[in-house]
This record gives C-alpha cells, sequence and structure tokens, in this order.
C-alpha cells in the first residue's frame, strides 16, 4: 500500500518570500504611510513657495601661487596654496567688510549680506566658486562679484605684504654687511702689499659674495608674479529662480514624505507584537497556516456554512478539512482539538463544526464533542435531533428515555446534527459542569475520545480558549492534534509561542492555524457594538439587529432531569432554518 498522507509541515524560512511578506505587511500601515506623504506634500510646499523669489549667481576664480616662472612644469600650486584655508579666508568677516564698503551696506545689513554667500571648491580643482542668494537677480550677480573682488583684493594685499616683508628682512640683513664691506675696501686701499693686505681680500671677497647672496634674493622676491588669481567666470544675473518650481517641489516632497512613511510603518512594524502575517503566525507556531477564513459580511455570520448563497466559506472549510486529512500525524489518530487563543471561542465553534460537516461530506462517522463546559451553546444553535446513546452509556436495565443515573458530564445525551448536504454527524452537548477538570479527565470522556479509535471515525473537540482556562491542555493527552483558530491582529506573537510551548509541553502537536478576520463589533473596540450574545435561554427574534437585549446562557441545574422535563437540544427545540447565527462564547 502507498502511503499518501504526508505531514504539512511549517515553511522554510526562505529570504525573499519574508522580504515580500515584510513588505506587504508595511502596506497594512496605510495611515502612517499616509502622514509621511502628506508631510511631505507640505514641506514640498513650503519648499516651493519659500524658493519662488530666490535668485543664486555664481562666479568662479582659480587661485594661483606666486612664482617667478609660471610655465615650470614642476611647481604644483595645490602644494603651495590650502585650498581649504583659502574658502575659510573668503567667508570671513574681512572680506565681507570690504564688500560691505563697495555696496554701501550698513551695520545692520552686514550679517544679511555674508548669510547670502556660499564659497565651495570642486573636487580636484583650484577654484573657488562664490555663490550668491538674493529677492532679485542683479542684486545676486552684483554682491557676487563684488564678493570675488574682495576677496582677490585681500588676497593681493597679504601677499604683498608678505613679499614686503621679505625683502625688508632681507634688506635688514644685508645693510650691515654692506657698510662692513665699504669700510674693508676703503682700508684694503691704504694697505700696503703683503700678506696683511691678501688677508683683507679675502674677507672682501666672502662679505661681496654674502652681499650678493642677498640681493639676488630679495631680486628674486621683488620678481615675483604675485596674482593672487583671475575669474574664470564673472556672475550674471539669473534669469530663473533657484528653486525646483511648484511640480517639481510636491514630486520631491511626496517621494521623501513617502520614504519616512514607510520608515515610520517600519518601526511600527518593528515594535508590534501581533503577527501581521499568515509566515509571522506559522513561525510562532512552527506549524503552517491550513486557511484563512473569508471575511463575513452578513453580521454575525452563520455556524454551518453549509448551503450559504456565498459558497467561499464552505469550501475554505472544505480545504481545510483536506489539508488535515493529508496530515500524517492526523491521519493516523483522526482526533482533532480545535481552541482560540484567549477571548471569545465563537469562530473556534464555526470550525468546529463546519470541520465535522467537511469530514461527514467525505464518508466518515464524525463525533463533535463540546468540552467547552463553561459557556455550551451548540445544542441551542444547531439543527439538531436526539440521537442513540453512546455504547458506553447505556446499560443493560435501563433505557435511554429514563432518567439518567448520573448528571454530570458526560451523561450519555447524543444528538444528531444535520449538516445539510453534507450529511449529518454526532454531538456530544457541553453542559456545565460542578468540576469542569474532572469531567474532562473522567473515564467516560476518555471513552467518548476513544471512538476516533474505530475503523472510519473522526472525533473533533472544542475547548475553551487555551490561554484562558487549562481545559484544552487537560484534553490534550488524549486528543494530541491541535488546531488554533485566531484573528492575526488580535493575538501576540508571544501568545501563540506561548500556547506552542504549552501544547507541546502537555504531549501534543500543532497541527496548524486557521486565521479569520476580526468578528463585526470587535473593530473598534471589546466587542462594542457587536451583536448581543446569543445563548440557550435566547428569545426567537432577538439579537443585534432587533436591538433587544438577549439574556446570557444561564447555568444547567444540577438535579436529576424528569422524563418530562425538557432538556435543551433534545430535539423538541430543533431550528427549522438551516442557518443559525452565532452568539458570543
Amino acid at each position: 500500500m502507498i502511503e499518501t498522507n504526508r505531514p504539512a509541515a511549517a515553511p522554510a524560512d526562505d529570504e525573499p518570500d519574508l522580504l515580500r511578506d515584510q513588505f506587504r505587511q508595511l502596506l497594512r500601515y496605510r495611515r502612517l504611510i499616509g502622514a509621511g506623504i502628506g508631510i511631505g506634500l507640505l514641506g514640498g510646499v513650503y519648499l516651493g513657495i519659500s524658493t519662488a523669489d530666490t535668485y543664486v549667481a555664481t562666479a568662479d576664480v582659480v587661485l594661483r601661487a606666486p612664482t617667478d616662472d609660471p610655465f615650470n612644469p614642476s611647481l604644483a600650486p595645490d602644494k603651495a596654496i590650502n585650498i581649504g584655508s583659502e574658502r575659510q579666508v573668503a567667508l570671513s568677516s574681512s572680506i565681507a567688510n570690504e564688500a560691505a564698503k563697495k555696496l554701501g551696506v550698513d551695520a545692520s545689513g552686514f550679517a544679511a549680506l555674508r548669510s547670502g554667500l556660499q564659497v565651495t571648491n570642486p573636487p580636484q580643482t583650484m577654484v573657488l566658486r562664490f555663490t550668491y542668494t538674493a529677492d532679485s537677480p542683479k542684486e545676486a550677480a552684483k554682491r557676487a562679484n563684488t564678493m570675488t573682488e574682495a576677496y582677490l583684493l585681500k588676497r593681493q594685499e597679504a601677499l604683498d605684504a608678505t613679499r614686503d616683508k621679505m625683502v625688508k628682512g632681507y634688506k635688514e640683513q644685508r645693510d650691515p654687511i654692506a657698510k662692513q664691506l665699504d669700510e674693508l675696501s676703503k682700508e684694503i686701499a691704504r694697505m700696503p702689499a703683503g700678506a696683511g693686505r691678501d688677508a683683507a681680500s679675502s674677507s672682501k671677497t666672502d662679505l661681496q659674495s654674502e652681499v650678493g647672496g642677498y640681493n639676488t634674493k630679495i631680486t628674486k622676491l621683488e620678481a615675483l608674479d604675485m596674482t593672487p588669481g583671475r575669474v574664470t567666470s564673472a556672475a550674471t544675473a539669473p534669469t530663473a529662480t533657484d528653486g525646483p518650481g511648484i511640480l517639481m517641489s510636491l514630486a520631491l516632497g511626496a517621494a521623501v514624505g513617502l520614504a519616512l512613511g514607510l520608515l515610520a510603518a517600519w518601526v511600527r512594524l518593528v515594535f508590534d507584537p501581533a503577527p501581521r502575517s499568515e509566515g509571522d503566525v506559522a513561525r510562532a507556531l512552527r506549524a503552517p497556516v491550513l486557511g484563512y477564513l473569508p471575511r463575513d459580511r452578513t453580521g454575525g455570520g452563520p455556524l454551518l456554512a453549509a448551503g450559504e448563497a456565498d459558497p467561499r466559506l464552505a469550501e475554505e472549510y472544505r480545504s481545510v478539512a483536506f489539508r488535515l486529512a493529508y496530515d500524517a500525524r492526523f491521519a493516523d489518530r483522526r482526533r482533532l482539538l480545535v481552541v482560540a487563543p484567549r477571548g471569545s471561542s465563537e469562530t473556534a465553534a464555526a470550525v468546529a463544526v463546519n470541520l465535522a460537516a467537511s469530514f461527514a461530506e467525505t464518508g466518515k462517522d464524525v463525533l463533535l464533542i463540546e468540552a467547552d463546559l463553561r459557556t455550551p451553546v451548540l445544542a441551542s444553535q444547531l439543527p439538531t435531533d436526539a440521537g442513540g446513546r453512546p455504547r458506553w452509556s447505556q446499560t443493560s436495565g435501563g433505557s435511554a428515555g429514563g432518567r439518567h443515573s448520573d448528571t454530570e458530564w458526560p451523561d450519555g445525551r447524543q444528538l444528531v446534527v444535520d449538516a445539510g448536504e453534507s450529511g449529518s454527524f454526532d454531538l456530544i452537548p457541553g453542559e456545565r459542569a460542578r468540576n469542569v477538570p474532572r469531567a474532562l479527565t473522567s473515564a467516560r470522556a476518555t471513552r467518548l475520545i476513544s471512538e476516533a479509535d474505530s475503523p472510519n471515525s473522526t472525533v473533533v473537540v472544542l475547548a475553551p480558549p487555551v490561554l484562558s482556562y487549562a481545559d484544552a491542555l487537560a484534553l490534550v493527552d488524549r486528543v494530541d492534534g491541535v488546531l488554533v483558530v485566531c484573528d492575526p491582529r488580535a493575538v501576540h506573537r508571544t501568545d501563540l509561542s506561548r500556547i506552542r510551548e504549552l501544547i507541546s509541553g502537555a504531549g501534543g502537536t500543532v497541527l496548524g492555524a486557521v486565521l479569520h478576520a476580526p468578528l463585526p463589533g470587535e473593530k473598534r473596540g471589546k466587542g462594542k457594538g457587536g451583536p448581543a450574545p446569543v445563548g440557550p435561554g435566547a428569545a426567537p427574534g432577538t439579537g443585534a439587529k432587533s436591538g433587544k437585549p438577549v439574556p446570557q446562557p444561564q447555568p444547567i441545574p444540577y438535579e436529576v432531569a424528569e422524563p418530562e422535563q425538557h432538556i435543551p437540544g433534545d430535539g423538541t427545540d430543533t431550528v427549522a432554518l438551516r442557518t443559525v447565527r452565532m452568539g458570543r462564547r
């Protein structure tokens, strides 16, 4: 026999898939992205308006180092000129003062004169670019040229002052030696020939050489070309404003705003504790997502999806049942525990009921056990009929219609649920018990769950939320296959990880998860404005549409039921309509 059942393992993490999944999650924060785009557009409008009357004029100056041979290739201008220092000099107050004198700017406008100037140095060049921003094109060009002229003038003065200082120093060193040389020459002229005159002549030669050296240096300095630089591009009045224009400003603002919005959405996503995608749920539970229930637009949603006008919900349940049937971990034992993380188990009840109907549609003998003994409502919400009692509950001396020997759950009551075209399945309705853990771990409950050991049988157990009560954990050792039903927006990743740890610690296995959209009335808060709870005591015609309060489920008395006493769900209160709306659990 060929094995066809394969485990539905959790998908492996793929980097491109994770990136695509994260990008899709970012799009969930449309408000943050929209706010970022709005802020960017406002900034673009401000930029377009603020630069609408701004004009920029530019002048370029090439700097030169003093040289006696401008055609000497061995002279490197970048070694003789520190372009960074020259840029700082061009921006200094001394240059602004010189320009202010030429422009006739008083002290009150001096700060504004300096603030409009910007000096930059294009890379790998000896060029200083003077850029001036003003409200008028002519004023921008005039001030840019004036600043350039003031800088060249100041630089010329600084170079001349440096040369003059050096020449003066050489002269001060030469003059005493020249005076000594003159005196020595006169003395030699009076000396007779001989050794003394020869020594004096030698000293004279040395002094003449030293004076000649100083004269050479002075001559070289005086021959230097002290041109500080030349203007290669004079500033002209601009013909258009410097701003990018209102359209370009809006486009730029929208792009920057989009980037800011995506950044804010990413930060929000990083610190968001809720799983925002199927991948997050699968990674937290280490189990696949078996299905995502479509959003119900009718209000409460049908408990039994079979026969509805919109077949999408029923087909999604069939798809989940199909994936479970081909999971070897479920197919080997055919036991399934359906739970919600916390809060309402309304959707979990719908999943359990419809999975039971889907398994029954495949020809299996399905037993649905409502192990929620705190708010049991399935018997009042499903089209049921009284069926035969389980084999273990039938005694040789009793009859099915007689008084029950024990009122503790399970008390032997078994109902048949009509699932329409899907067929029918058995239901063990839940009842309020004095001691819930004892009832769930009793030998009778164990025998009920062991019905799955029969050939072609499947047992589906509905339990309360696993993080609210420990009832589900008490069943995990016997129903080891667990299906988690949750709204990814209403549960935290840590909650899903904790559920997996609790179930694994109790000896069970998470087979997968079924996700659903927020229930009507839960979008704006905890049940505000949602449909009113429906329970065994709810009167027909009351609910969310009527606006009348619906009584909460009342505890069933623990005394022994008389034969003539009405038992909810015994068949006499079978609902005629097949579609029954879900109530709050």
